[in-house]
Formats: structure tokens, C-alpha cells, sequence
């Protein structure tokens, strides 16, 4: 199942694609315009070129951000497998020591209830 952060993370990624595709579409009506055979009027093409550069700058620095946000991404760090572990283990180890103790005194109280 994926964390709400992921799917932020992804939603926010396929804005990108559509937003890329859009980048291509401005490019591809540059080129129309380009190719105009009555010429290419200036206008058109100084529009489609500013919202062209405002589209790279918002998908780079959306990129940007989703890569900063994934390198800092560590699903494993509040995790306390490994301190419950040692803490069963220094459980059992104890429980092992105590009954070793247990014996050795049983030990000790027979051989004083002999003496």
C-alpha cells in the first residue's frame, strides 16, 4: 500500500510527463510557426518561447524537488526491529544467567544444609 507521501510523490511526477508533453507541443508550434509559408510572425513565437523557458523552469524545479525528497526518503529509519531484537536476546541471556544462578545457589544451600 502506498504511503500518502508516495502518492503525492508520483501524482506530482505524472504532472511533470503531462507538462513535458506540453513543452513539446509549445516546441512543435514554434517550428509550425516557423514554417509558415506567409512567414512566422514574432509575436506567436515570442509567447510560445517565454511559456516554452517558464515550462522547463517549473518541471526542473519540480524535479529537483521529488529528487531532494527521494534522496532523503528512509523508510527503515524509525524502524525498531533491531532494538527489540537485542533487547529479547539480552532478555533471554539474563532469564539464563538467573536460572545458572538459581542452580548455583540450590547448590550452596545443600551443601550448607549437609554441613
Amino acid at each position: 500500500m502506498d504511503s500518502p507521501t508516495q502518492n503525492t510523490s508520483l501524482q506530482r511526477l505524472q504532472n511533470v510527463e503531462k507538462r513535458i508533453i506540453k513543452v513539446l507541443e509549445l516546441a512543435g508550434g514554434v517550428m509550425d510557426e516557423l514554417a509558415n509559408p506567409a512567414g512566422p510572425r514574432k509575436e506567436s513565437i515570442n509567447q510560445h518561447c517565454r511559456e516554452f523557458m517558464q515550462s522547463i523552469k517549473d518541471i526542473q524545479v519540480t524535479l529537483r524537488d521529488e529528487i531532494k525528497s527521494a534522496c532523503e526518503y528512509r523508510p527503515f529509519e524509525k524502524c525498531d526491529y533491531n532494538s527489540r531484537i537485542g533487547n529479547e536476546i539480552c532478555l533471554e541471556k539474563l532469564k539464563y544467567v538467573l536460572s545458572q544462578l538459581d542452580g548455583m545457589k540450590e547448590t550452596t544451600d545443600a551443601y550448607n544444609g549437609e554441613a
